[in-house]
């Protein structure tokens, strides 16, 4: 077990020449706990002192693992720990790619992971009281020289369903504040670049956007920038296959008066 500047260390991505190729990467004790051991890195929350890298395998869990079964690519599971629920996602990739590799990744500097970028933007979303999971804790694993895996432990929404599936889903009002919501998340920069309907969660009326992988922050101007434009774009197709059962033409049309608003 390393010392958490040894895991700082690893964060920067310092080569064995001792030259960091690729900047300071400080860790925020408010808000992390790394830990190094070997190839494997752990960021955790301060906040869940107990976690181990071991709580980000399934296997772990056993019966208290169940697979999550809307939405993604797989590779995600309810997890009933002594700190509550949470959900457990293993970094996987989609579409012709995944067929020579479907769960590494180029590894580049522990930094760069996808699985420490996406817990550390989480952190910024909260602090901008935006409503995202609480990242509990993110685990790389080095394959390797050139190659790692990768996983996140987030805190579980409670009643929490995508959108799709509410029994509300045709209320206009709904919509409207999705549209509301994405332009508070657009008005502080967050590029969604996976905008679909099942990363929009409702619980208990009050709603919630999800998986930030390989999302970012981006300086923002005029509503009409095209990473926005994209966005929407990509959620609308995905409207369109996930609520046909349903006229969702003019849902659409209501998020967007929300949106405008």
């Amino acid at each position: 077990m390393l010392t958490e500047s040894a895991a700082r260390v690893c964060i920067t991505g310092a080569t064995g020449n001792g030259k960091d190729n690729h900047g300071a990467a400080k860790v925020n004790r408010n808000t992390e706990r790394a830990v190094a051991s070997g190839a494997t890195l752990l960021l955790g929350n301060p906040a869940y002192p107990a976690v181990t890298g071991e709580w980000l395998s399934p296997a772990f869990w056993g019966d208290s693992a169940r697979p999550v079964a809307a939405g993604g690519r797989g590779g995600a599971w309810f997890i009933h720990s002594d700190y509550g629920d949470l959900v457990l996602r293993r970094y996987l990739r989609g579409g012709l790619v995944a067929r020579l590799s479907r769960a590494s990744y180029v590894f580049t500097g522990f930094r760069r992971t996808r699985a420490l970028a996406e817990f550390r933007l989480l952190n910024r979303l909260r602090e901008l009281d935006l409503p995202v999971p609480e990242p509990v804790a993110a685990l790389v694993s080095r394959q390797g020289l050139f190659r790692y895996r990768a996983a996140i432990l987030l805190r579980r929404i409670p009643n929490a369903r995508p959108l799709p599936e509410v029994a509300n889903l045709e209320d206009p009002q709904l919509w409207r504040q999705v549209g509301q919501m994405l332009r508070a998340f657009h008005d502080a920069g967050l590029d969604h670049v996976d905008l679909n309907c099942d990363n929009i969660l409702v619980a208990d009326g009050s709603l919630w956007l999800i998986d930030f992988d390989r999302c970012r922050l981006r300086r923002t101007g005029a509503i009409g920038e095209a990473w926005k434009v994209r966005n929407l774009t990509r959620l609308k197709r995905s409207v369109g296959k996930r609520c046909r059962d349903v006229a969702w033409s003019p849902l659409w049309g209501n998020l967007l008066q929300g949106y405008h608003s």
